[in-house]
């Protein structure tokens, strides 16, 4: 059954979509020769769709809080969609796909959906060509043969259909394909190379996800009629004589890859497009109202940093060197036997797990890392066999399913529902890869289940705890995730949290400091256990977490 452009239709789009890129990942990795052939178009089309995926649940999950019967509109929706893209989106083509989105949104925001500006399938074709227009603006040296050669096809398709929304839709997703098969005919690199663009292919697998949110199902949309390998075409001379775009040569171009987002003002950001492009190429600058994504091929990762420094506040910045990955891909036919992958909230926890060995997911304060994260992360560890840590309550479903998407990659792993860093420490601590796979992660788990752990953080506003009322500055000593002591200063109220994790018994004590915490606080700590538990040791790390200020364990 059709189904209107509305809230359920963006959520469902955005799954869809997900699962579509999840499929095709590895096929569209595989083709990824242009702009850099890095070989990561597919993960970072799948990452980007990811957080927009994420992004539009929380409003969803949001809304639930309030009520059984609230909704977000499809205003909320759209905004939270785009919004989502733009802070996750990687690499070149998932930082168009972040604009094209937002281009969406624009339009369907604005009207709010519904018949205030028409009917769907009127939205729709003015959605996609603002779509097409936001993402010429936002790259500094359009090539076509890419995926702005298929997103503007999908658009021009759309604009002479009649009919609904899943027509119009439809017609998109069509005339994507066209294009899509085309694309060889005009960037040699793809010619020579017999395939077609990775970002263009990983749009039409976004556009089919459209179809089957608009028609009510997957199996309303064709397969993909273009190959990602179109050598045949190429080769018998598919292309007309007048086609061919430019020959970009393949492989020569800037060592490094720099990716941040920006908190600037238009002014400023023009200002540093214009330094960017005289800095390198591949230059893609998207998003709008203070908030900006940054993504250019340089050979002066710093220069790139700095202008972005001089135009405003940077953050989230990714810089990475195209050798390094090369050489990272080439490990991938000589896999260790068995590793551990750790996720950790703080710069001192992710050298201490890696010292230990492990792979290590570093979280950045406030932005839980995606499934994509952890599955990427499973494939830098380039074992057969992974253990895998999330050491985060929050995380046990993002964890889940990475680890069931590495496992249909062939990868045995083992998901041991770690619910604090504390527990991640105890669990590598006992682990050996030297003996049978099941025996570590019977070993790793006893080990990390036999560990209580606790955590302070501070109030931001007043609320309801388990130990009572809060108020917004106060001391919360939580204990095995649920809120066991209030009080006014963080060494006292920590004092007060040991003491009754300590009544029930305890061989070691491990404090694990977080940002700004200084040092005089777990001296006074250690005094405390040693004064009142003779027989307990403690150790302490300076984990540089930001949300807790300290993160307690006890075995």
């Amino acid at each position: 059954m059709p189904h209107p452009l509305d809230a359920d239709a963006v959520r469902a789009w955005c799954a869809l979509a997900l699962d579509a890129l999840g499929g095709a990942r590895e096929e569209i990795d595989a083709i990824n020769v242009y702009p850099v052939a890095d070989g990561d178009t597919g993960t970072n089309l799948y990452l980007t769709v990811e957080s927009a995926a994420r992004a539009v649940d929380a409003v969803f999950d949001a809304h639930a809080t309030t009520g059984p019967g609230s909704r977000p509109g499809l205003a909320e929706a759209v905004r939270a969609m785009a919004h989502g893209a733009l802070i996750g989106a990687r690499g070149n083509s998932g930082t168009i796909l972040a604009q094209l989105l937002r281009g969406m949104a624009e339009v369907l925001a604005a009207t709010g959906g519904g018949q205030e500006a028409g009917d769907d399938a009127t939205l729709l074709r003015r959605a996609l060509r603002r779509a097409v227009e936001s993402a010429y603006e936002g790259v500094a040296r359009p090539v076509e043969g890419t995926v702005l050669s298929v997103a503007t096809a999908a658009a021009e398709a759309a604009e002479v259909t009649p009919g609904d929304g899943p027509a119009v839709a439809r017609a998109a997703h069509e005339g994507a394909l066209t294009a899509l098969a085309a694309t060889p005919c005009q960037l040699e690199v793809l010619g020579r190379a017999g395939v077609v663009d990775a970002g263009g292919k990983g749009l039409v697998e976004v556009l089919g996800a459209l179809v089957a949110a608009l028609t009510g199902g997957p199996g309303a949309v064709r397969p993909t009629a273009a190959p990602a390998h179109a050598a045949h075409d190429w080769l018998a001379g598919g292309c007309p004589a007048e086609a061919g775009g430019p020959d970009v040569p393949a492989g020569d171009g800037p060592a490094f890859e720099v990716i941040y987002l920006l908190e600037a003002d238009d002014a400023a950001v023009a200002r540093l497009r214009a330094r960017l492009d005289a800095l390198g190429e591949s230059l893609v600058v998207v998003g709008g109202d203070g908030l900006w994504n940054v993504h250019v091929h340089v050979d002066d990762a710093g220069a790139a940093v700095e202008a972005g420094i001089d135009a405003g506040r940077p953050y989230r910045v990714r810089i990475t060197h195209f050798g390094a990955a090369a050489t990272e891909r080439t490990r991938v036919h000589e896999p260790v036997q068995r590793a551990v992958v750790a996720v950790v909230p703080g710069e001192g926890l992710a050298a201490l797990c890696a010292e230990a060995g492990a792979t290590v997911v570093t979280v950045r304060p406030g932005e839980p890392p995606a499934s994509g994260e952890l599955v990427q992360a499973v494939r830098r560890a380039n074992a057969r066999e992974v253990v895998l840590l999330p050491n985060d309550a929050d995380l046990r479903h993002t964890a889940a399913a990475a680890a069931e998407q590495a496992r249909a990659e062939g990868v045995r792993v083992a998901l041991i529902p770690t619910r604090s860093p504390v527990q991640g420490i105890a669990a590598l601590a006992v682990h050996e890869s030297g003996r049978r796979f099941d025996e570590d992660v019977v070993a790793m788990t006893s080990a990390a289940g036999a560990t209580r752990h606790a955590e302070l953080v501070v109030a931001e506003r007043q609320s309801w705890t388990m130990a009572g009322v809060c108020q917004a500055g106060d001391v919360l000593g939580l204990i095995d995730g649920d809120v066991a002591v209030i009080g006014a200063e963080l060494a006292a109220t920590a004092e007060t949290v040991l003491d009754r994790m300590l009544a029930a018994g305890g061989e070691m004590v491990t404090l694990v400091l977080g940002a700004d915490v200084p040092e005089a606080v777990a001296d006074r700590l250690q005094r405390h256990v040693r004064g009142g538990h003779l027989a307990v040791d403690t150790v302490v790390y300076r984990g540089g977490q930001h949300a807790a200020r300290l993160i307690i364990g006890v075995e």
